[in-house]
């Protein structure tokens, strides 16, 4: 088991993934997430691959995240409270560089006025300080941050995500660690919020032949955390989830009928204005992008 002192000085050898030629594309928790929550938008962001705009809270997330990275960048006795606070000015000119991050502190997001970039900054920072209240990152050395786990299950499904942080603990116990700057769900919604951590699990059970030992959330919002420690029935019962999310994708594709699917998070979707549920009309199939993508099957497209 974890304690605060956990030290990862590597873990179990890997053992060989499943080898089968992956067709393309692959399922990841975000993507496998918006079809169970609206067909219709994982078409929009997967197939079609519509621009979405970006909102301060998205961009303070990824700066958020850019910094507890880079905190495990330092020696151990150096990641402090100070050390973090000085790597947000640092993290966000990275990020400002890119002409749409540093609109919205210009021109502001659609309707309303640009927030003070001081006091976003300052919101960014409280959260690394949150941090702090709920790790003790001198004692955690993780084996991966940022990192890409992947696998190729029997039936050929790729299954791809990137994990936060993995720790691995002296005996080869994992730790897959989540950063939220949200705050925790009630507990009617944490089935939804462990959803990504029980496919990272899975991936990992299936590549390395060890069941994660504890999934953790961390809500930097409200300084709280949320653990859990799946087991090996359940895994395979997620991965017969996953295979059905898969297979309900790809009749989808080969009819291009992605129903929309109206609910309160509509209210955050940039796609109203082509969603049949608000009035309007979806652009044709893009039946040639599908096939770029690698889609096996296709609609059939009726030309003139």
């Amino acid at each position: 088991m974890f304690s605060s002192d956990t030290a990862a000085d590597g873990g179990q050898a890997a053992a060989p993934a499943l080898e089968r030629v992956p067709r393309r594309p692959s399922l990841s928790p975000s993507r496998a997430a918006d079809f169970k929550t609206c067909p219709l938008l994982y078409r929009f962001r997967t197939i079609d691959r519509l621009p979405e705009r970006k909102s301060a809270a998205a961009v303070r997330g990824t700066l958020v995240h850019a910094v507890l990275e880079r905190l495990y960048d330092l020696p151990a006795a150096e990641r402090t409270v100070d050390a973090a606070r000085g790597l947000v000015t640092p993290a966000w000119e990275e990020l400002s560089a890119d002409p749409e991050v540093a609109a919205l502190f210009t021109a502001g997001e659609e309707g309303a006025e640009p927030p003070s970039l001081e006091t976003w900054l300052a919101s960014a920072g409280k959260l690394v300080e949150t941090y702090f209240t709920l790790e003790d990152p001198t004692r955690i050395q993780p084996e991966g941050r940022e990192e890409l786990v992947e696998v190729t299950l029997p039936d050929g499904l790729l299954l791809r995500g990137y994990v936060d942080r993995l720790d691995v603990a002296r005996n080869g116990a994992l730790r897959v660690v989540d950063y939220k700057t949200g705050s925790m769900p009630r507990e009617a919604f944490e089935s939804k919020a462990l959803f990504q951590m029980k496919f990272y699990a899975l991936v990992l059970w299936r590549t390395r032949g060890v069941v994660a030992s504890q999934l953790k959330l961390i809500y930097l919002g409200d300084g709280d955390a949320l653990t859990y420690a799946p087991d090996e029935g359940e895994l395979v019962r997620f991965e017969r989830t996953l295979l059905a999310i898969w297979a309900a994708i790809e009749r989808a594709v080969s009819t291009g009928d992605f129903r929309p699917n109206r609910t309160r998070l509509c209210d955050w979707c940039d796609h109203q204005a082509l969603c049949p549920s608000f009035g309007g009309t979806p652009p044709p199939f893009p039946a040639e992008a599908a096939a770029a993508a690698g889609w096996p099957t296709l609609p059939v497209v009726e030309r003139d």
